[in-house]
Formats: structure tokens, sequence, C-alpha cells
């Protein structure tokens, strides 16, 4: 069974190139472009990683990953900032709320794949 990837990101321009780049590795994925639709996802997709944004609309991805941290029926789900945020107390904070790696923008392909597969894989 392909684990589920979960894609947090309200720009059309990185969804779309990183739905595509996970499907390609055999990843179940689901896109979803705000904080509150992602809360809503992490209940019906049951996703095993979220690539998240921390730039979102109304609920901003450190929100969601406090969320769903301190939530014992998800604190499993690995979390993955993907961020143009790339001050060291931007970071910090990502790393405080227990996202498990915290990648920023422009990204390459090749690192979010490695990451992903190495917090999926062990």
């Amino acid at each position: 069974m392909a684990n589920k990837i979960l894609i947090v990101d309200d720009e059309p321009s990185i969804t779309v190139p990183l739905k595509f780049l996970m499907e390609q590795n055999q990843f179940e994925v689901m896109v979803v472009h705000s904080g509150e639709d992602a809360l809503a996802a992490i209940e019906t997709f049951a996703p095993d990683l979220v690539l998240l944004d921390v730039m979102l609309p109304t609920v901003d991805g450190f929100q969601v990953c406090q969320n769903l941290k301190s939530d014992p029926r998800h604190e499993s789900i690995k979390v993955v900032f993907l961020s143009a945020m790339t001050r060291d107390m931007d970071i910090a904070k990502g790393h405080t709320l227990a996202a498990d790696a915290y990648i920023t923008k422009p990204f390459s392909n090749a690192e979010v794949v490695r990451q992903v597969e190495e917090l999926l894989n062990g």
C-alpha cells in the first residue's frame, strides 16, 4: 500500500509539480490550499506525511502543525515544512512545534523526495 502524502500550499506553481513528483515516486497524494482544508483532510485522508507551507490564508502552517502534533490520534504523522520563511527564528519555531523537517524555498525536488523517503522509511 502506498504511503499517503498531503500537500498544503496556496500556490499552484508549487502544488502541481510537487503532486506530480510525489506520484512519480509511488505516493498517494492529496492537495489542499488552506490550513482549514488541511485540518479537514487530515481527518478524512489520514496522510502518513504532510508537506506544509507556513504562509497560508487564515490558519497558517504553524497552527496546522501544532494542532496535528498535539492530537494523540495524529501525532505520528510526519510534518515537513516547505517555506519561503528562511529566518533562523522561523526554522526554529517549526522545530519547536515538532515538525520533522523544514525545507526552505526554493527547494530541489531531489531534496524533497529524499527527505520524504527518509522520514517514511526510517
